[in-house]
């Protein structure tokens, strides 16, 4: 009997031993997957730090592009504006000189054919250039009083025109695009 109990004994240290290995085993395992955990939280945290920073980095990315083109609008816009004032201004200068043609086509009725017709060729050049210029005469007999566009002198009753309606036109109005050059004056019937 007595080599029973060896045998017993032995496979008891055996058991235990297996058991201490399998422990020990498990301990390593828990450590790995600690390690693992750690390792993944800090992962976590990094990926998620980058792609904030990824965030910021395109949203200062897309202010940056917008501003630009802001930008790149405003300066096309200032040109154009720039140039309009220009033109404007140069027009301005000529203005007294198309009044003057304007209204000596008016007032020659009974001059030499030859003349009258040199003026309507000097204003036909005149109108040609504003047209050139971009330059649009306003206010003409029987188009609506616009107090954006028109200066009204003197106000009639009249039969013949509508409500509102330009009666007789003193000096004529010139815009270019919507910038005003010049208000027309006229007198305004029916207002």
């Amino acid at each position: 009997m007595p080599k029973k109990k060896c045998e017993n004994a032995e496979e008891v240290k055996e058991t235990k031993t297996d058991n201490t290995a399998e422990a020990k085993n498990k301990a390593e395992e828990e450590k790995v997957e600690e390690t693992k955990g750690k390792k993944s939280k800090k992962d976590d945290e990094k990926v998620k730090k980058l792609e904030e920073e990824l965030a910021s980095q395109k949203d200062k990315y897309m202010r940056l592009a917008a501003e630009y083109d802001n930008y790149r609008k405003r300066t096309a816009n200032e040109k154009l504006s720039i140039y309009d004032d220009a033109t404007a201004k140069a027009v301005t200068e000529l203005l007294p000189v198309a009044d003057s043609v304007r209204m000596a086509l008016e007032n020659l009725a009974n001059a030499d054919p030859e003349i009258i017709k040199g003026i309507e060729l000097i204003s036909n050049q005149l109108d040609k250039s504003f047209e050139k210029l971009k330059i649009e005469s306003f206010g003409k007999i029987g188009d609506e009083f616009d107090p954006n566009l028109h200066n009204a002198i003197s106000k009639i009753e009249s039969e013949e025109l509508g409500e509102n309606a330009i009666a007789q036109v003193f000096q004529t109005g010139y815009k270019i695009g919507d910038k005003i050059i010049r208000h027309a004056m006229v007198q305004v019937a029916n207002c």
